[in-house]
């Protein structure tokens, strides 16, 4: 049915359940996994700049970033080998999450996106915007939606 999975995270408890789901349809289907941690490219300050952070901060700040990205990948990717699912642990550096899941999956050749939904409503949702709604409008491949 599926020959490569990729699921996207963010290492949070209903990103988790996404993961768990996308590890559970790759053992069924016998498909590869791909983990996909999207990392920012680089630290906003709460000033939006207004305030210049110097070249050392912003490198350690990164630095950190892709290690934390890089520990959640691994995680997923270490329960994935132990449930016998092949896998490939993944982070991309990208302000626009929605579009670096959708090129993920493009160049990992995957033809399912398992992702979860916050579930934000109202003034919340307007404001921080839907990463999962940009992925299910924009995406060429079929995305599985988890909440």
């Amino acid at each position: 049915m599926y020959q490569r999975i990729l699921v996207a995270t963010d290492g949070s408890t209903l990103s988790k359940k996404a993961v768990s789901s996308a590890i559970a349809m790759a053992q069924l289907t016998g498909a590869e996994l791909v983990a996909l941690k999207v990392i920012p490219r680089y630290p906003q300050s709460y000033f939006e700049g207004g305030l210049a952070l110097p070249a050392s901060d912003i490198a350690r700040v990164e630095k950190q970033w892709a290690e934390h990205g890089q520990s959640i990948v691994d995680a997923v990717s270490k329960t994935a080998l132990g449930k016998g699912v092949k896998v490939k642990a993944v982070t991309a550096k990208s302000d626009l999450v929605s579009e670096a899941i959708i090129a993920a999956a493009k160049k990992h050749k995957c033809d399912l996106i398992v992702m979860a939904s916050h579930g934000r409503k109202g003034i919340k949702r307007l404001l921080l915007g839907s990463e999962t709604q940009q992925v299910l409008t924009h995406s060429h491949v079929p995305v599985l939606v988890l909440r």
